[in-house]
């Protein structure tokens, strides 16, 4: 897992793979305030946004989530939310496994989840082996928060 904040794209990009650096640019350059809610398809199914208006929710209420075939980059355009998370372990309770329909297994239980506080600007890269639970509030109330999730295959990097 890496966090981060678009603004220091520039000094930290040597450190990211150029399809990452592709990828967290299109972020840093793009206005998604004029973009509907929607896919935006930068290489197809190797690398595509998803931009979302979600309202936040009690972290009770939302589900723990990995991912094989793609790295999420969760991006906060707007609002700030909290994303739990924890690294892969078969300590970890299955709920749901749908990676063969929708590349995500769920999880009923999650071992050591730490809260991440991300805010406009900022980032999240979430690898195969780590569990996110993105979409929790921020403190006692929901808010309206504008995300663009991009997802990176793997088989790119």
């Amino acid at each position: 897992m890496i966090l981060g904040h678009i603004k220091n794209l520039d000094v930290e990009k040597g450190a990211f793979s150029p399809t990452l650096v592709k990828g967290l640019a299109y972020l840093a350059n793009t206005d998604f305030s004029t973009l509907a809610p929607g896919r935006y398809e930068l290489d197809g199914d190797k690398m595509f946004a998803l931009v979302q208006d979600n309202q936040t929710q009690p972290k009770a209420e939302r589900k723990a989530e990995t991912h094989e075939k793609y790295i999420d980059v969760q991006y906060i355009a707007e609002g700030i939310e909290v994303m739990g998370y924890a690294l892969k372990s078969p300590e970890h309770e299955i709920k749901e496994n749908l990676l063969a329909e929708k590349d995500a297994i769920f999880y009923k239980t999650v071992q050591g989840e730490i809260d991440l506080v991300v805010s406009k600007g900022m980032y999240a890269i979430f690898f195969p082996h780590d569990v996110h639970r993105p979409g929790c509030m921020f403190g006692t109330e929901s808010c309206k928060v504008r995300k663009v999730v991009l997802k990176i295959a793997v088989s790119t990097l």
